[in-house]
C-alpha cells in the first residue's frame, strides 16, 4: 500500500516483528518431529540461529561452544580478539567504566592496530576444537586480510558492514572490494550483508554470496537508525529479500540462504523472522546474556567504537543462564529468552510445520496488539511478557 507523504513524495508501508502474528493452520505436530536443521554455505546445522559477531557476544570459546551445541558462532576479525593478544584485560576495561566515558575508552581500545597473527591463530584455535570457524569482516578488511583468512582455513567468511552493495563509490585513493571477484577467489563460502531490499539481495546472490544478511539498525545495542535515520522494519525487510531468493531460485537452481540480522530477542521474535521468509537468524545480545560470554554482562554493537560517528552504545544485559540454557533449556525463564530452540520446535509444531520451508509459508497477520492485549497484570507486575 502506497501511502501519501505530501504533494512531492509517497511511502510504502513496512511492518516490524512486534506488529504481526502467526496463524496456526488445519493441522498441528508433535514439536520433536519438526525438523531444524538448515545449511549455510554447504555447513548443515541442527539450529538456524547465528550469534552475531560482536566482541560482547562471540570470542573462541563462545564460538567453539556454539558449534557444539548445534548452532553457529561468528568472530569478530576487526574487534579485540585480534588487537590484543590477550583481550580479557581490555574486556575488564569495557565492563568497569561508566555510561559517559565508555565511548572514549571504546575509540581508544579500538584504535590499536589489527594483526594478521592473531586473525590466523584466533581461526586456528577454533578449528584446533574441532568446531566451525566463522568469521566476519568489512569490505575495507577483506581486502586488507582476504589472504590470512584464507590461509588460516576458515570455514566461513562474512563480509559486514550497515550496507553492502555490489554498486559502491569509492574515493580514488580507495580501493574497493569486488565483491564477486572476492567470492570467487576465496576459499571457503562468503556470506554478505547487510542489505533490507529485493534488488540489493539479489544482486548479492548474483555476486556469489553464499548467504545474505538481512537488518539494518534494529539491533539491541545499534543506533544507525537514529544517527543515519536509515533502516526498514525487519518483518518487510525479510520477506522483501526474500522474495528475492525465491527469484534467484528459479532462474539459477541456486538457493541462497537469508538470514535475519538483528532486533531478535525471544523465540517469538525468531518464529516470526522465519515465517517471514528468513532461513535463519543471527542474534547478540541473547548470547550476550550467556555466562560463558566474553562482555562481562555488557553487550555493544561493531560501530559502537567508530573514531568518526559512533553508531551504537553499550547496553547492559546481565547474565540469565548458560549458553545451553539459553539455546536448548532448560529454562529459567518465563519471557522466551532461554530455550530459543524449544520455542521454535513448538511454534512449528503449533503450526503443523515439518521443517523450515513449511514455516516459511504458514500465514501471518498483521496483529499490533499481539504482545500487549490481556497483559494488563504481567505489565504491571513485570512478569513474562510484561519485563
Amino acid at each position: 500500500m502506497t501511502i501519501q507523504l505530501g504533494r512531492g513524495k509517497t511511502a510504502r508501508r513496512a511492518y516490524g516483528i512486534d506488529e504481526i502474528a502467526l496463524v496456526p493452520g488445519p493441522r498441528t505436530l508433535d514439536p520433536q518431529l519438526a525438523d531444524t536443521r538448515w545449511q549455510i554455505g554447504g555447513i548443515e546445522r541442527e539450529i538456524p540461529i547465528i550469534a552475531s559477531a560482536m566482541d560482547g557476544v562471540v570470542d573462541v570459546a563462545m564460538a567453539v561452544a556454539l558449534s557444539n551445541l548445534g548452532a553457529l558462532g561468528v568472530l569478530n576479525l576487526e574487534g579485540i580478539q585480534t588487537r590484543y593478544a590477550d583481550p580479557n584485560p581490555i574486556l575488564d576495561q569495557i565492563a568497569s567504566v561508566g555510561k559517559d566515558e565508555f565511548v572514549g575508552l571504546m575509540q581508544k581500545l579500538y584504535s590499536q592496530p589489527i594483526l594478521p597473527e592473531l586473525i590466523q591463530q584466533r581461526i586456528r584455535d577454533i578449528k584446533a576444537q574441532g568446531a566451525i570457524a566463522a568469521v566476519s569482516i568489512t569490505p575495507a578488511g577483506a581486502v586488507k586480510y582476504g589472504s590470512a583468512i584464507a590461509e588460516a582455513g576458515a570455514d566461513i567468511v562474512f563480509v559486514q558492514a550497515t550496507v553492502v552493495s555490489t554498486a559502491h563509490l569509492s574515493p580514488d585513493t580507495v580501493e574497493p572490494l569486488n565483491l564477486a571477484e572476492f567470492c570467487q577467489s576465496m576459499p571457503m563460502p562468503v556470506a554478505l550483508g547487510n542489505c533490507v531490499t529485493y534488488d540489493v539481495a539479489l544482486n548479492l546472490m548474483k555476486a556469489g554470496a553464499a548467504a545474505v544478511l538481512v537488518g539494518i539498525g534494529p539491533g539491541a545495542a545499534c543506533t544507525s537508525r537514529g544517527v543515519l535515520g536509515v533502516g526498514v522494519p525487519q518483518a518487510t525487510a525479510v520477506a522483501d529479500c526474500a522474495a528475492a531468493r525465491e527469484d534467484h531460485h528459479r532462474e539459477t537452481g541456486q538457493y541462497v540462504p537469508i538470514i535475519a540480522d538483528g532486533g531478535l530477542v525471544t523465540g517469538g521474535d525468531i518464529c516470526k523472522c522465519i515465517a517471514s521468509g528468513a532461513d535463519g537468524v543471527m542474534i547478540g545480545s541473547p548470547f550476550a546474556r550467556a555466562a560463558e560470554a566474553p562482555g562481562r554482562g555488557y553487550h555493544w554493537g561493531m560501530a559502537t567504537p567508530s573514531p568518526i560517528l559512533p553508531r551504537g552504545t553499550r547496553i547492559r544485559v546481565g547474565t540469565t543462564g548458560t549458553l545451553e540454557q539459553i539455546l536448548r533449556g532448560p529454562a529459567q525463564l518465563d519471557d522466551g529468552t532461554h530455550n530459543l530452540l524449544g520455542a521454535l520446535q513448538t511454534s512449528m509444531g503449533t503450526l503443523g510445520a515439518k521443517d523450515l520451508r513449511e514455516m516459511q509459508q504458514v500465514e501471518v497477520v498483521i496483529a499490533p496488539s499481539l504482545l500487549t492485549e490481556g497483559k494488563v497484570y504481567q505489565k504491571a507486575q513485570q512478569l513474562g511478557m510484561g519485563k
